[in-house]
């Protein structure tokens, strides 16, 4: 079975800097977040694949970087020029192998203060 422990998240003025992890307990297929905002859908922050391929979201693209240690099956997101509409709760996911259906971390919470 898969787990995804997050950690990082907080409070941060705008334009500041956070950096969220995941780490997984088996080998990952591929890795990232989302993030869902109250009273919105959930949408795509980033994703990075094992040949470490990547996927951004249109409103990160440029700010977000998304990286992963494959040997120690963990993700990194840095997330750099934070806005206020960048608060959310963001939620790990990944898949083990490319069938498999996605597991979620229990989500970290990112505040952007203006």
């Amino acid at each position: 079975q898969v787990h995804l422990v997050e950690s990082g998240g907080g409070l941060v003025q705008a334009g500041g800097s956070l950096r969220l992890s995941c780490a997984a307990s088996v080998s990952m297929f591929e890795m990232g977040w989302y993030r869902q905002a109250p009273g919105k859908q959930r949408e795509l922050v980033a994703m990075i694949t094992r040949g470490r391929r990547t996927n951004y979201g249109d409103s990160v693209k440029g700010r977000f970087t998304i990286s992963r240690d494959n040997i120690k099956n963990t993700a990194l997101l840095q997330m750099n020029s934070l806005k206020p509409e960048d608060t959310a709760v963001y939620y790990c996911t990944g898949r083990s192998i490319i069938t498999a259906p996605a597991t979620w971390g229990q989500g970290t919470q990112v505040t952007v203060s203006s």
